[in-house]
């Protein structure tokens, strides 16, 4: 694992992909735990940068000493106050230190969430983890209720006193799937390796805008403020309308699929000019990542929403396509050893199936031999 991959995970800027495979990463040994923790120490010590510029251990225990040399009572005041400041400089330094000795000897991993968990990110940084068969409440930072969650579902509700926006994040592992409805009643539908980053309460008279990675659903309540996806390459902004998003970080497109209703595409910079891309219901809109172009032309919207009901349908698509699509909606992995095999089309479409059964016809209908390992699936040349 590179170093830089690890910083930016400590800093919490990787995907939900980057995420699963660095935590997997330190998982897998004692010694990557022991260069994770190390390297996070080393990262945390640097954010002191500028208190130990200031601080000198040798010179703050020499004017210590000095201070406590003078015995006039006269200055005996100045004496408790000096003492107090340049205590807590030395504390501040050796508990830097303490810090740093107690991640580099602790062989245990700091990542303590399970795998394959939904977990939500809250205001103050704090994350829980979510029982997608079980009920919880969402508070605020004052313990107030903002949300109720009931199974694979939560609801926000609009009664929150909040005034300012205050963002919860939402991530969904691989292999399953969550739903969300926003104070504004606007619903998502939240795909596998999905995460989504969302106001606990949208304020009045400002755009409704969330921040997707992943894949999404979205059945936005009419309101008279705008309603905004944001993704790395490319906003959504509509009224109100149904549509559907993709917007994985490894894959080489983005597209926007309309069912009903009317929404605008834009870059960032094209925010506030006329240079938006109108979408009309049945139709695809594909963002091409390298030249940032993009496409529209018309489709089966059914094709970009069957996942919605557990459902995979697969159209004209390549068997490398078909891989992705599989490690996603069933957290596993799959090596693909037949490359010629990796550029074939293919056409299928199965009802909520087991991934054995998915497996199953493939190898009945085209001849596919693999081999089933755990979460590890080979396919044989």
């Amino acid at each position: 694992m590179e170093r830089d991959q690890i910083l930016k995970y400590i800093q919490e800027n990787t995907s939900p992909q980057e995420t699963r495979e660095i935590e997997k990463w330190i998982r897998s040994s004692k010694e990557n735990t022991q260069k994770f923790n190390i390297l996070k120490a080393r990262y945390l010590a640097t954010t002191f940068e500028e208190t130990s510029k200031i601080i000198n251990i040798g010179k703050s225990l020499e004017e210590y000493k000095r201070v406590l040399d003078q015995d006039t009572i006269a200055k005996r005041k100045r004496i408790w106050v000096e003492t107090l400041k340049y205590a807590a400089m030395i504390v501040v330094v050796f508990g830097l230190a303490t810090i740093y000795q107690v991640n580099t000897s602790d062989t245990s991993p700091i990542v303590s969430i399970p795998e394959n968990t939904i977990t939500l990110k809250l205001e103050n940084g704090d994350i829980k983890t979510i029982d997608d068969d079980g009920t919880t409440r969402v508070v605020d930072s004052h313990g107030n209720i903002v949300g109720t969650q009931h199974g694979n579902r939560i609801i926000y509700n609009n009664e929150s006193r909040v005034e300012k926006l205050i963002y919860n994040i939402l991530t969904v592992p691989y292999g399953k799937r969550f739903d969300i409805i926003l104070s504004d009643s606007t619903r998502i539908f939240l795909n596998a390796g999905s995460s989504l980053k969302y106001p606990i309460k949208f304020i009045k008279g400002q755009n409704r805008e969330v921040y997707l990675s992943g894949e999404a659903f979205f059945e936005v309540a009419k309101n008279e403020n705008p309603f905004i996806v944001n993704t790395n390459e490319l906003d959504i902004m509509v009224l109100g309308t149904s549509f559907n998003v993709t917007s994985y970080p490894e894959d080489n497109t983005t597209n926007t699929v309309l069912v009903e209703g009317s929404v605008a595409l834009y870059q960032d910079e094209d925010q506030d000019s006329n240079r938006k891309t109108l979408l009309t219901p049945g139709h695809l809109a594909s963002l091409n990542k390298t030249n940032m172009e993009i496409t529209i032309e018309k489709s089966e919207t059914f094709l970009f929403t069957a996942w919605k009901n557990g459902n995979i349908v697969f159209r004209h698509t390549t068997f490398n396509e078909i891989i992705k699509k599989l490690e996603r909606h069933y957290d596993i992995t799959i090596i693909n050893n037949n490359k010629v095999l990796g550029q074939e089309l293919f056409t299928a479409s199965f009802e909520n199936p087991s991934l054995e059964h998915v497996l199953n016809t493939f190898e009945d209908n085209y001849g596919i031999e693999y081999i089933i390992d755990n979460k590890k699936i080979t396919i044989n040349p």
